[in-house]
């Protein structure tokens, strides 16, 4: 967990780490931005026991450049008023992948060219896994 985050402490999750529940409400809020502003094929990616970085991966395509910078403006904005501090955000200027970390969720936002070169999804999930689309997703 990291120091700093608005949203109240939670008790140990059952695998013995720490920020379930406020891990569980930043992926959601994550999800629905991403919902509203049109990301499409969104993917999340549970790292819980598996990385320290993060609990949640959430992996995610824009059209454009110009819709990628969009969508990870629009989740800074709204991540900045929920937990009262802004992510930190990588990629803005170019726009054909932003990585914003918001502590318990990393999010990447991609061209679909870009993320298809990349594959971060099979490098993520476990062997044999299929990737958890979000609900709306294409």
């Amino acid at each position: 967990m990291r120091a700093g985050r608005a949203l109240p402490a939670s008790p140990s999750a059952p695998n013995g780490e720490t920020g379930g529940e406020e891990g569980e409400s930043l992926l959601s809020l994550v999800l629905q931005s991403l919902e509203d502003d049109k990301a499409e094929d969104v993917v999340r990616i549970d790292l819980r026991g598996r990385s320290s970085v993060a609990d949640w991966m959430v992996v995610a395509s824009g059209r454009s450049t110009r819709q990628v910078a969009a969508i990870a403006e629009k989740l800074v904005e709204r991540l900045k008023a929920a937990t009262g501090s802004r992510p930190r955000a990588e990629g803005m200027d170019a726009a054909d992948w932003v990585l914003l970390d918001a502590g318990d969720v990393i999010v990447h936002i991609f061209r679909p060219e870009v993320r298809e070169f990349y594959q971060l999804e099979k490098m993520w999930l476990p062997r044999g896994a299929a990737p958890v689309r979000a609900m709306g997703s294409a």
